[in-house]
């Protein structure tokens, strides 16, 4: 399964149509963990499963998310309301009740990428106002590829080019 990984572009539509542009035939879904400030009824908002951010003010968008993809589970959530700028015991039991495989989450605006009992916990960074070390790249998102043997994940930057020292390998 592949799976493209976006969050908290902050109203910037045109890079989210370029993803759409670029990955809608080569990925099996594309994940968007809030702060998009679309409208819920925005065509460009059906191309993703989104939550809604801080940022977000249709209350239509659902606060999380569980989805069977695949052989996967994918739980997604922008994170405000699970405290991540503080640790993510909230997002991992969250994710532990909803058995996921594959957990998503935004917010903080910095990329994170890590294995924890057996769950990828992936922040693909912020699209369009990044923060922390990686800021300098103007703008990250992921994608992540899955096999039964492992993970794969790959960040990118906002012009769709492979960021080398970003590039992790998990065995399942």
């Amino acid at each position: 399964m592949k799976f493209l990984v976006v969050s908290d572009n902050h109203g910037d539509q045109k890079v989210l149509e370029k993803l759409v542009h670029h990955y809608q035939q080569h990925v099996d879904a594309m994940i968007h963990c809030g702060d998009s400030e679309l409208s819920y009824d925005a065509d460009l908002r059906r191309q993703f499963l989104i939550v809604g951010g801080n940022m977000d003010f249709d209350q239509q968008f659902p606060e999380s998310l569980t989805r069977k993809i695949g052989s996967e589970t994918v739980f997604v959530a922008h994170g405000h309301r699970l405290g991540i700028n503080y640790d993510l015991t909230r997002l991992q039991l969250a994710a532990q009740q909803a058995e996921a495989t594959l957990a998503f989450y935004g917010h903080s605006h910095q990329l994170a990428c890590e294995m924890v009992a057996g769950c990828l916990f992936l922040n693909p960074g912020s699209i369009s106002q990044p923060r922390g070390h990686w800021a300098i790249l103007g703008g990250t998102y992921a994608v992540v590829t899955t096999t039964a043997e492992n993970i794969k994940v790959q960040y990118y930057t906002r012009d769709l080019a492979p960021v080398s020292d970003l590039t992790f390998d998990f065995k399942r």
